[in-house]
């Protein structure tokens, strides 16, 4: 199975100080990766970079085989990165309709299809996104990102702070992506939820990657020793 994307060596700054030291993982196409590791190791870091939303002082990033290091963030997601960041960050002003042709792109998944994976967003059409609720606003923010019609689809906490009913909801239609052969990446705290999703895991310290493999491989000891489980 090829990769879509491979991070290799990657170090990034901000001003003097490092965070990343050394960074790598891959996404095999139409696989779930979980990158995992405790509060502040690195992974929305590496996320960002990935994304081309941060400089990249050493290490590279290549995405359908292409080196996208040196792009800019909007040329990264034209090539097919979708992401859906920490925080949701929906246009407030702007209706949920609104929200999610901003940044459509010609593809599959069209505003029926989004419908369809979230009714609730076909019902809340009309509102502006500042009156929905959290877990409506998860579902935006990931709607969004697949109008763009991604290859890459990379969820940065995407259940974090809602109700379990509403993370349950989530993660089965983060399942239903995958069944369908979206390659994902994900960042989530809670192992009982992303292993079942996860084909591979990809674990971080203090911004060095210090363990990948199978989800299967992801033994208690390893989670013991660096995600403090």
């Amino acid at each position: 199975m090829s990769a879509l994307l491979e991070v290799e060596g990657l170090e990034v700054f901000y001003g003097a100080s490092q965070a990343l030291f050394g960074v790598d993982l891959q996404v095999r196409e139409g696989t779930a990766v979980a990158l995992m590791g405790r509060n502040g190791m690195g992974k929305t870091t590496t996320i960002h970079a990935v994304c081309r939303m941060l400089p990249i002082r050493r290490g590279a990033v290549r995405f359908r085989a292409r080196d996208i290091t040196a792009l800019p963030s909007f040329r990264a997601a034209r090539l097919g990165i979708g992401l859906v960041p920490e925080g949701r960050r929906c246009f407030p002003n702007l209706t949920v309709t609104e929200n999610l042709i901003a940044a459509a792109r010609p593809g599959l998944w069209t505003l029926a299809r989004v419908h369809d994976l979230f009714p609730r967003l076909q019902e809340r059409a009309g509102q502006h996104a500042a009156t929905l609720s959290g877990g409506e606003q998860q579902m935006l923010a990931i709607g969004r990102a697949l109008m763009t019609n991604p290859r890459l689809l990379i969820l940065d906490e995407a259940t974090e702070g809602l109700a379990p009913v509403i993370r349950r909801e989530i993660w089965a239609a983060v399942g239903r992506l995958k069944a369908e052969g979206l390659s994902i990446l994900l960042v989530d705290k809670t192992l009982s939820e992303i292993l079942p999703l996860a084909d591979d895991c990809v674990v971080l310290e203090r911004g060095r990657t210090v363990w990948t493999g199978p989800a299967a491989g992801l033994t208690d000891e390893v989670a013991g020793r660096y995600l403090g489980l």
